[in-house]
């Protein structure tokens, strides 16, 4: 079976040079743990919510709001993307995509096309549905 079968379509992207109050926004309003980071349509990285909680360490670990580095949220989206992203495509069989994921540590795989768009995405949660249905 196919990627294309059990992928997520709709994909969040923000561009290289949004900022992480952008970001913060996007993960507050939405369920996906993974934001894909595009330059002229291209998958360019990839922004995880680990990776963002991270990058927001520093502010959060300041005891008193006064003494916060605000710049903290003024930082880029490629300040802090994964720049390496694993991809996949459509036609990549799910146990190819499993094997990915467990063998790189990673719990997403961008979808892009042979032109190099993003389709969609597929998480680890996608494939373990997927293989919790078949065995039952």
């Amino acid at each position: 079976m196919k990627i294309s079968s059990i992928m997520t379509r709709r994909v969040v992207t923000v561009e290289m040079d949004d900022s992480l109050q952008i970001i913060s926004e996007i993960f507050e309003n939405v369920k996906f743990h993974h934001i894909l980071v595009v330059e002229n349509q291209k998958l360019v990285g990839v922004i995880s919510d680990r990776d963002f909680i991270k990058a927001l360490s520093p502010f959060l670990d300041t005891p008193t709001e006064e003494h916060r580095d605000i710049t903290t949220l003024d930082k880029k989206a490629h300040q802090i993307m994964n720049r390496t992203p694993i991809t996949v495509d459509a036609e990549t069989s799910i146990e190819e995509a499993s094997n990915l994921l467990l063998e790189n540590n990673i719990s997403c795989l961008p979808v892009i096309s042979p032109q190099g768009s993003v389709e969609g995405i597929v998480t680890w949660k996608d494939i373990l549905k997927f293989h919790l249905k078949n065995t039952s």
